[in-house]
């Protein structure tokens, strides 16, 4: 059963209200007269309340950090995106115009600089008025008010469901404010605390602080802020959404007069001033300022990209909950390595490759990423969609970055294809062999039991079920050089390689430079390329275009491989520095290695993709998955490596046939019958590298190893011309041919030599094509 209040307690009724009244009076002269109590001007019980309250207090408390927006730079310092739950910008005294300290002084408390952070004449006012009606008025100085703020910001970040929102307190909570008032007011000038409460009150929505709220609604700074600007914003401080000049512009106005009134009964303002400003318009010129992502324009995805770095990162918090406090309350400046300038171009280049409106484009995207070797600096991280929340009218917008990883915002990564085969050419090399020398890329089949050396698993070998890589072209299946095959992207060119070497080289030379299977066979998530599987040598593995733009661009780099890196330094507005990763380099390719790969990576690029559109010296490898649901060109100069990514994303699946890309309508044309890596994606990356090349260094890529010059045979006898001449290679006539740059077709699709594998292998279904 509930105790029966007490009238002399209960503050809905009048004796209550006497009471309550007396408490608070003693309490004012408490405070007023240093603890001597007037007691012959308040009742017992009152005096009583009031004092138990006061002595309980402590003499101040603890003003936790005032809620401040994180900010997003690119490498220029230029802001990409804000994050905030309360948007604030604090700004010095001397950076509010006098006409807003006019305004908020003469509509909040008159009295303010005349005070000690109470009003007892303004207390008095007040009670009067509640006695004598059923609604409350506040007596509140502008000292109070600061307080009440900062209470209620130590609410906020502690997480306490005590309540010190007007209106909803007890008077116990207003003797707390009384008493911290006072306080205050010895630690601070005037001029102080006007400054923190203009930086901490709440003008509208989630805009707190003047500075905030002069950006919001008059695209101004807090200095420049006019007369009648000024008092429309203090008006609103009493009821933000009541009187928020866009969503109630009469109400808001006629608020805007009673404050210049006010304004001129005190003598803030003269007559003149006021009649001008009276007759004026609201005039207002809204601005936004959206938090997160979704206002970085084509920096959206990097955005988004740098938000995951941090909320999994321990340096920003020991959980999840810490650190989106952190991000959306720490006031952080986040520096980048983006440059958005050229992102921007990034952004416009994918969606000229892959039109993000065409009716035809559902779900086909594309992707463009950057990496600068030597540093591991992110560059660019562009695509050809919005980033927003799909819906239904529209595939262009989605938050799925393409280029990187799932736990990262990712989509999880595509087939890389033949971008995979330059990892079975330095293991070829790793193991004593050469560009120039010959191999027989005849064979198609390999029977079930075939052993494939693997030294990194059980037994030192694996085997493979009937497997049969072939190639589209005929004329391919002849003994050719490394480097011819590696040209031609020939798939039986490289599985003979791969027979001859060891399959854990090739898995480790990938893995050593960030390679990573997002998708492996039977795996639950990423895991290193896995050797036991043969078919990962022609790109069977799930790969991200950020990971492809980080690995050729240790090519790029002499062999030296560089974590990506997007983050350069993190600061709060204390100036508290957090840890961010450090340049992260190490050599992990021989660099002649590097140099014999890049002779033939450099004609690839050059003979092939830019043919003189792109400033080189340029090198970089295609692929194509079987059903060019995934088609790819990855390409660098010394100073920039960028992956160019164009495919499906929710029908990676190429054994289906209904998901191949070949035949289909693609920006509402009708695309080739036979859709490669020359289709879609190495034309956007010729697009945006024409541009890209020139802003970053172009250096050698370092001297191919030549091959020994052919002892003279012996000439043959007359009698054995014609065997002689049997025995000779059609082969070699054919290499001489196909080596020769101008004889060839340099428009001859990459897929002509696309491979039609059947996937009997206990791999991943569909091995990528020969692209």
């Amino acid at each position: 059963m509930a105790a029966k209040k007490s009238p002399f307690f209960d503050t809905a009724t009048t004796l209550g209200k006497i009471v309550a009244f007396f408490g608070i009076s003693a309490l004012c002269g408490v405070l007023a007269a240093g603890m001597i109590v007037p007691v012959a001007a308040i009742a017992k019980t009152g005096l009583t309340t009031g004092n138990n309250i006061v002595s309980a207090l402590p003499s101040t408390f603890e003003k936790l950090p005032i809620p401040q927006p994180s900010r997003v730079l690119d490498t220029e310092g230029k802001e990409i995106a804000t994050f905030y739950e309360q948007n604030r910008e604090p700004v010095k005294l001397k950076d509010i115009s006098p006409e807003m300290r006019k305004a908020i002084v003469s509509v909040e408390d008159e009295r303010f600089y005349e005070h000690n952070g109470i009003d007892p004449k303004g207390i008095a006012r007040a009670v009067v008025g509640n006695l004598t009606s059923s609604s409350r008025s506040g007596a509140s100085t502008l000292t109070q008010q600061y307080v009440n703020n900062l209470l209620v910001n130590n609410q906020i970040l502690t997480g306490s469901k005590d309540s010190t929102v007007s209106g909803q307190k007890e008077y116990s909570d207003k003797i707390r404010e009384l008493k911290y008032a006072v306080a205050i007011e010895k630690e601070m000038s005037k001029d102080e605390i006007l400054e923190g409460y203009l930086n901490l009150v709440l003008f509208s929505g989630r805009e707190y602080g003047v500075q905030a709220a002069a950006q919001r609604f008059f695209s101004v700074d807090a200095k420049d802020l006019n007369l009648q600007q000024s008092a429309m914003l203090a008006g609103m401080v009493q009821l933000p959404n009541v009187y928020n000049p866009i969503n109630n512009p009469e109400r808001s106005l006629d608020r805007r007069n009673k404050v210049l009134g006010n304004m001129y009964r005190t003598g803030a303002i003269t007559k003149k001033e006021y009649d001008k400003a009276v007759k004026s318009k609201l005039g207002t010129k809204p601005s936004d300022s959206a938090s997160g992502c979704m206002a970085a324009g084509d920096d959206g995805y990097f955005c988004d990209y740098v938000t995951n770095l941090i909320l999994k990162d321990k340096n920003f918090g020991k959980t999840k909950e810490d650190r989106q406090n952190l991000l959306f309350r720490g006031g952080l400046t986040i520096k980048t390595t983006l440059n958005s300038s050229l992102n921007k171009q990034a952004a416009k280049d994918s969606r000229e490759a892959i039109d993000p409106n065409a009716k035809s484009n559902d779900d086909i995207y594309s992707s463009l990423v950057s990496v600068e070797p030597g540093t591991g600096k992110i560059l660019t991280m562009a695509q050809n969609t919005t980033y927003a929340p799909k819906s239904k009218e529209t595939g262009s917008r989605t938050f799925y970055n393409f280029a990187v990883e799932s736990r990262l915002g990712g989509a999880g990564g595509f087939q890389g294809g033949s971008t995979m085969k330059p990892f079975t050419t330095l293991a070829w090399l790793h193991e004593g062999n050469h560009m120039y020398d010959r191999i027989n890329a005849k064979k198609e089949l390999f029977t079930a039991g075939d052993k494939w050396r693997a030294s990194c698993l059980p037994g030192g070998q694996t085997s493979t079920a009937k497997w049969e890589p072939t190639n589209a072209s005929p004329g391919f299946f002849r003994t050719m050089t490394v480097d011819t095959g590696l040209y031609w992207s020939i798939n039986t060119a490289t599985v003979q390689e791969a027979k001859k070497v060891d399959l854990c080289t090739i898995a480790d030379y990938a893995t050593n430079i960030g390679l990573i299977d997002q998708k492996p066979v039977g795996g639950e998530g990423p895991a290193p390329i896995n050797p036991a599987h043969p078919s990962f040598v022609i790109g069977t593995a799930s790969v991200t275009p950020l990971a492809q733009a980080a690995a050729f661009a240790t090519f790029a780099n002499k062999g030296e491989y560089c974590e990506p890196r997007a983050i350069t330094s993190v600061v709060d507005k204390d100036g508290t520095k957090y840890k961010v990763p450090k340049e992260n380099c190490s050599q992990q390719i021989n660099p002649q290695y590097v140099a014999d790969l890049n002779g033939t990576l450099k004609k690839i690029a050059t003979n092939r993709v830019s043919k003189g559109q792109v400033a080189g010296p340029i090198a970089g490898k295609t692929g194509t998955n079987n059903g060019a649901t995934s088609t790819w060109f990855v390409g660098y100069s010394t100073g920039i490596s960028s992956a160019a990514w164009v495919g499906r994303l929710e029908g990676q699946g190429e054994e289906e046939e209904k998901n191949w890309l070949h035949g289909k309508m693609i920006n509402d044309e009708r695309a080739p019958k036979m859709v490669d890596s020359s289709t879609y994606a190495a034309p956007l990356w010729v697009d945006f590298m024409s541009k890209a090349v020139q802003q970053y260094d172009r250096g050698s890529f370092g001297s191919v190893s030549k091959a020994p010059k052919p002892k003279p045979k012996p000439k043959p006898k007359e009698e054995d011309s014609s065997d002689s001449s049997d025995n000779k290679s059609d082969s070699k006539k054919e290499d001489s041919k196909k080596e020769d740059s101008k004889k060839s077709d340099d428009n001859k699709s990459e897929n002509k030599g696309k491979e039609k594998s059947k996937p009997t292998t206990p791999a991943k279904p569909g091995d990528s094509s020969n692209d």
